[in-house]
């Protein structure tokens, strides 16, 4: 799996990234630990943007120690009425007021590879002013868990 590649998961609480030579822009972010499935903490960096079509802008997590590129299916889906199916071989994300698929991926190892995500540009720019202004002002709690 290259680096360019995006899992589509469902148990992640936001996108993350291991590499920071994606991210366009950082903004420092709270000391907390992120806690992966097994209890194990991983430091998170920063937060920041990545310059790739399907993400939001900002709100983005950069995990150095992450192995690999994670998309929130919970994220993606606040940021429009979108409806993810997955099966045995592959998923797909359907936009619910357009009736448009405007994402596919296949399963390899186990995991949802992103194919293709095309978001609209005005639903993500809308959803990233709301993002940003909680992500300031929410009470964060010590530690987050995908």
């Amino acid at each position: 799996m290259s680096h360019f590649e995006w899992v589509l998961d469902s148990d992640a609480l936001h996108h993350m990234s291991p590499d920071s030579s994606s991210f366009t822009y950082v903004f420092p972010s709270p000391s907390i630990p992120i806690m992966i499935t097994n209890g194990t903490p991983m430091p998170l960096a920063s937060v920041g943007s990545i310059v790739i079509p399907h993400l939001s802008p900002l709100n983005i997590y950069l995990i150095p120690n992450l192995k690999l590129n994670l998309d929130s299916v919970g994220q993606l889906c606040d940021f429009g009425d979108y409806l993810v199916i997955f099966s045995s071989s592959f998923c797909c994300v359907q936009d619910l007021q357009s009736q448009k698929l405007i994402g596919t991926g296949r399963r390899e190892n186990g995991l949802y590879i992103l194919d293709e995500l095309k978001v609209s540009v005005l639903v993500v720019a809308a959803a990233t002013t709301v993002d940003l202004f909680s992500f300031h002002l929410s009470s964060l709690s010590s530690s987050f868990y995908l």
